[in-house]
């Protein structure tokens, strides 16, 4: 049922908040197209902004289940016979339940990238399934996973900045975590994202160009660079472009993705309370305070048979009184 759920609700999440026109300007300053938000509406109009975002918004649905499906296999791996989990090993849950979504969905990745790099006036691609179809027979099928290397080999170090960030959460709050409120919980995702996203976008932008770069296209797809794989691509983007070459729309990406991933991980500890909440554990939703009296090592079914052994001892204590008041 999570799983439904999310698929139905990221793609929705990303109209309602207009994240399509931050991944045009990320998309064409990585590949080298277009500089600017406002030179890229004036080259190929104002609908052009909103270029590859139903194929991404198609995307969001297989990829968020297959993530979700995921990471709750890979949860239960990495659990101990306690039933607990570190943090190391969750945030690894997380980084292989997102390399096995992206690499089942990645060519809907690859044609995201082709229609939002293809020239307005003169379409190489007519829609999702004629790129798809196009890429296919002129290119290959491995066309279609053009640059999954560099997206794989990119967890590493936004595994490593997100466990940075969490690990030190204490340090910068000088609390423990069970008393961040719903806003530190914000903030906390946006720092994560935000230095996660930083140290993982070099290989965000290799991934890009080598997705956009195709001999079928009009100047390579626009790439301003030619390469011969990931890493003469590295190498010939650094000395083309210098070092923050590899970082170009870096501020395009980080106003899509901190906001996102914030909101997220902030509605996942919230919904985490709610369920604590509605199982005994603590007192409110809204606090990590605990609830006098219960074991907070037995599971939610233990808790509750116990509560209804103890519901079923007082009841007939209190006929008792009843009957001995009469």
């Amino acid at each position: 049922m999570l799983s439904l759920i999310a698929s139905l609700t990221f793609p929705i999440m990303r109209l309602a908040c207009g994240l399509a026109y931050t991944s045009l300007l990320t998309v064409l300053a990585q590949v080298g197209a277009a500089q600017g938000l406002w030179r890229a509406g004036r080259a190929q109009g104002l609908r052009a902004l909103w270029k590859g975002n139903l194929t991404a918004c198609l995307r969001l649905g297989p990829y968020s289940a297959l993530q979700l499906a995921a990471y709750r296999r890979f949860v239960v791996l990495f659990t101990d016979d306690l039933g607990h989990i570190s943090q190391w090993h969750a945030i690894m849950a997380g980084s292989l339940a997102g390399m096995v979504a992206t690499i089942a969905t990645y060519p809907t990745d690859v044609i995201k990238t082709r229609l939002i790099v293809q020239n307005r006036l003169e379409p190489s691609y007519k829609g999702i399934l004629h790129a798809f179809y196009t890429i296919y027979h002129q290119e290959g099928f491995l066309a279609l996973y053009r640059g999954v290397s560099s997206t794989v080999l990119g967890t590493i170090p936004f595994s490593a900045g997100s466990l940075f960030v969490y690990i030190n959460l204490d340090k910068i709050w000088r609390e423990p975590s069970s008393h961040f409120t719903p806003l530190q919980n914000f903030i906390n995702g946006c720092l994560a994202a935000g230095v996660a996203q930083t140290l993982s976008f070099p290989f965000e932008t290799v991934k890009r160009k080598m997705q956009a770069q195709s001999p079928y296209l009009p100047n390579y797809g626009g790439v301003d660079v030619h390469f011969t794989g990931m890493i003469d691509c590295f190498r010939q983007t650094v000395k083309h472009r210098g070092v923050l070459g590899l970082w170009s729309g870096l501020t395009a990406s980080l106003l899509k993705v901190v906001p996102y991933f914030s909101i997220m991980f902030s509605t996942f500890e919230f919904c985490k309370r709610v369920c604590l909440y509605r199982n005994g554990y603590i007192e409110s939703p809204l606090s990590y305070k605990l609830t006098p009296g219960v074991d907070q090592s037995l599971q939610p079914q233990e808790l509750q048979e116990l509560k209804l052994l103890r519901r079923g001892n007082l009841e007939p204590r209190k006929l008792q009184a009843k009957e001995t008041h009469s």
